[in-house]
């Protein structure tokens, strides 16, 4: 492999423009909503109005009367006739048991989308209440009724995908006291309470989050044909290509071969897309053999798809009078909602991972909820777990009369420590980044209302395949199967022009659908560069050696003595002595030809992920009469290994933080006592606006990983983590309030200023 950290780089390290930039800005991008295709219905569901009841009876025929309407399709009625929990993942569609508000019953499927809207309540159904499990707390204690009758999970592919700890946490599980306990983690070493006994100051702090919504514009959306020979062709708005068409097959007991996904442009996903939908319509095409667009409404996608789940985390720390930790003690639980699988484990990785901490006991549980199942949040349980322990540290920094970055620094974690699953750190730039943020002016010349938050990420791993080719007139194409939902594809136009030698205007990239791209990476875990990006970089590098190797033949050369430069091959030193790319091109795929057409692969398999850590710094005003809470000056410092294109790991950052302070300040999913959502539209559900977001400083730190390719780690997840802990921080240093649920409304904020 070409040596990634050799410089001068013509392209990298330089901020480049979207490739797809033009599209999305003149509204030109199609999205799979745009799409028609003959014979097509709109598939709506009905939804539950109960939290837990079995279905008596399905009355279809007001609706089946209705104009427009083709079919009413239940579970029962499916092509899948298997239960739920012998379908791999998740359903928002009820197999005879609902088990949240706003699950689905039935779907209407018609001619038009208003015609399927006008027939949903038409269906009448009958249902069988029954006991109910409202929150986590309700779900833990003995005798508590189960949330479900019919058991289940989400995917631990899906887990797995985002972080490669999270599948496999090395943790004693305790037996369960309540059957809506569906997971635990135990984590020890060392004698915590000795070493608390022995500690010069200890803070404990008992935060709460509500469940989020990952906040994306376009909703969970699929259209599925199938076309003359019986084949599926799969249009959706995925994270997840080849999960998503692994899933479909599983649902409908088919080959893999009989299933096409075209990964569509992605209007937002945020770990929401990877798969949730793509079975069911994949399984009503084939119920009704016609072509079906299913797409969620914004009450769906806040009653029924796949949120961030509230959880509640104590934490305490100890630590002697110079600041050297001594232990940490944790308990966590995760609201998992209907179906286990939530982000226990890495959240409980994260909360003592941060630090060294020699002596830690962390535990930790999931609860059954009569709620829809938690899902991925841009670095799932992450914000969670930053949240307690980074409250936690800076409270006891002050308990110690320490400089709170200080503090961090003296205590952070670097390669070859260990975390609480027994797994050490690989190499990771967290003292760097603290370092960064100590040198600049925002720390130099703080004010008293000024703090800070850590935040990390542990990386994902997961194989992926791209091929570079060489078209007949001469132009260069990279094929990925992964989903650009972050400007990845740039990224990896940037490096096979820069291995190869062409520019970046003379590199295509085309993010094939899984009948035509090799394995793709799921787009999720900060891994998409990581994995995908070093397999573009093999696939160009080979590429560029059978290009060499034609024009060493036709100019009698060594192909060490080449280069590519302006189009052309020429030996080093001797420009005139050249060819052409189009020559190249022609030569390798003409008739009776010697030459073989250029087309360069690449594969990744690497097992160690690249850790990514951000520091945030954070200095707000709080209005003592009203609550309101204004942010001054925010920085974020994030080591990203390599910037490949700084300008779009600045829009990286940025978007993360603008997400960490909707966490912060403003939104969550809420649940009236008997179990219906009220949150259920953008009315009132609420999302940080322009208003809401101050100017963001960026600082980029290098600390190079050791696979990624030219040094380069995933950016996406770290800049989400450390921003409601560095805002709470803040909030304590400007008010002297300490605060402790999230998000920090203004009426949470005035009730913590009259307790302080």
């Amino acid at each position: 492999m070409t040596d990634t950290t050799a410089a001068p780089r013509r392209l990298l390290g330089q901020s480049a423009k979207r490739v797809d930039g033009d599209r999305k800005v003149l509204g030109v991008e199609r999205f799979t909503g745009d799409l028609k295709v003959p014979g097509m219905l709109y598939a709506r569901p009905v939804p539950s109005p109960y939290p837990h009841a079995q279905i008596v009876n399905v009355d279809k025929s007001a609706a089946l009367a209705a104009p427009g309407v083709v079919a009413v399709v239940t579970a029962d009625d499916l092509a899948v006739r298997r239960p739920l929990s012998a379908l791999p993942g998740k359903s928002p569609l009820s197999f005879g048991e609902v088990s949240y508000v706003g699950q689905w019953v039935a779907v209407v499927l018609a001619e038009t989308d208003q015609q399927a809207r006008d027939a949903l309540d038409l269906v009448d159904v009958t249902y069988e209440e029954l006991p109910f499990v409202a929150n986590f707390a309700a779900g833990m204690v003995d005798g508590a009724p189960p949330a479900r009758l019919i058991a289940g999970s989400i995917s631990a592919e899906e887990a797995a995908a985002h972080n490669a700890d999270a599948g496999k946490p090395k943790a004693k599980v305790e037996e369960a006291r309540s059957v809506n306990i569906s997971n635990s983690v135990n984590f020890e070493r060392g004698d915590v309470a000795t070493a608390f006994a022995n500690s010069a100051a200890t803070a404990e702090i008992l935060i709460r989050s509500d469940a989020v919504h990952q906040g994306y514009m376009e909703p969970q959306i699929c259209l599925v044909a199938i076309d003359a020979l019986g084949k599926y062709d799969v249009y959706t708005s995925t994270q997840a290509a080849f999960m998503s068409r692994g899933r479909i097959a599983d649902w409908l007991d088919i080959p893999l071969t009989d299933i096409n996904v075209h990964t569509m442009a992605v209007g937002g996903a945020f770990g929401g897309k990877f798969i949730l939908i793509e079975p069911i319509a994949a399984a009503l095409a084939a119920t009704v053999q016609r072509p079906i667009l299913l797409e969620f409404g914004r009450t769906d996608e806040l009653a029924s798809s796949n949120p961030a789940p509230a959880c509640e985390i104590a934490v305490k720390v100890g630590a002697t009078a110079d600041g050297t930790l001594t232990a940490i003690e944790g308990n966590l639980t995760y609201d998992t909602g209907s179906l286990a699988g939530s982000p226990l484990g890495i959240a409980a990785i994260l909360l003592g991972g941060y630090y060294k901490f020699p002596n830690l006991k962390i535990t930790g549980q999931e609860v059954l909820t009569n709620r829809a199942s938690a899902g991925s949040y841009r670095a799932p349980g992450a914000q969670q777990a930053s949240f307690a322990i980074e409250s936690a540290m800076d409270d006891l920094a002050d308990k110690l009369g320490l400089d709170p970055l200080e503090f961090r620094l003296k205590n952070c974690a670097e390669e070859g420590d260990l975390r609480p699953n027994g797994g050490t750190w690989s190499r990771i730039g967290l003292r760097e980044s603290l370092e960064a943020l100590r040198a600049h002016p925002a720390w130099v010349d703080r004010t008293p209302t000024t703090a800070i938050a850590v935040g990390g990420w542990p990386g994902g791993t997961e194989p992926a395949t791209a091929i570079c080719r060489m078209d007949q007139d001469g132009t260069l194409s990279v094929v990925v199967g992964s989903s650009d939902i972050s400007g990845v594809t740039t990224g990896f136009q940037m490096i096979a022009a820069e291995v190869i030698g062409v520019d970046r205007e003379d590199m295509r990239v085309v993010n094939a659908d899984t009948a035509t791209a090799g394995f793709a990476a799921s787009s999720g875990g900060s891994k998409v560069t990581y994995a995908m990006g070093s397999a573009v970089l093999k696939a160009a590098e080979n590429a560029r050696a059978q290009i060499l190797a034609i024009a060493a033949q036709q100019l009698e050369a060594s192909a060490e003595d080449l280069e590519i430069a302006n189009g052309r091959v020429q030996v080093r030193g001797v420009p005139d002595a050249s060819i052409t790319l189009k020559e190249i091109a022609s030569l390798s795929t003409s008739a009776a030809t010697a030459f073989e057409p250029v087309y360069g692969s690449g594969s990744t398999s690497t097992t160690e992920s690249a850790p990514a850590f951000t520091v945030h710094l954070a200095d707000v005003s709080v209005d003592e009469e009203t609550g309101e809470v204004t942010i001054k000056r925010y920085v974020a410092v994030q080591d990203v290994g390599f910037a490949i294109n700084p300008a779009l790991i600045e829009d990286q950052m940025i978007g993360g933080v603008a997400q960490g302070i909707g966490w912060a300040l403003h939104e969550a999913i809420e649940f009236d006592d008997d179990g219906q959502l009220i949150t259920g539209t953008l009315l009132d559900y609420v999302l940080p606006r322009a208003e809401h977001i101050p100017e963001i400083e960026t600082v980029i730190v290098e600390v190079a990983s050791k696979y990624g390719p030219f040094g380069a780690k995933g950016v996406g997840e770290p800049p989400a983590i450390p921003g409601p802990a560095a805002i709470r921080n803040a909030i304590k240093r400007a008010s002297g309030a300490k605060l402790s649920s999230l998000p920090m409304r203004p009426e949470r904020v005035l009730a913590a200023l009259r307790e302080r």
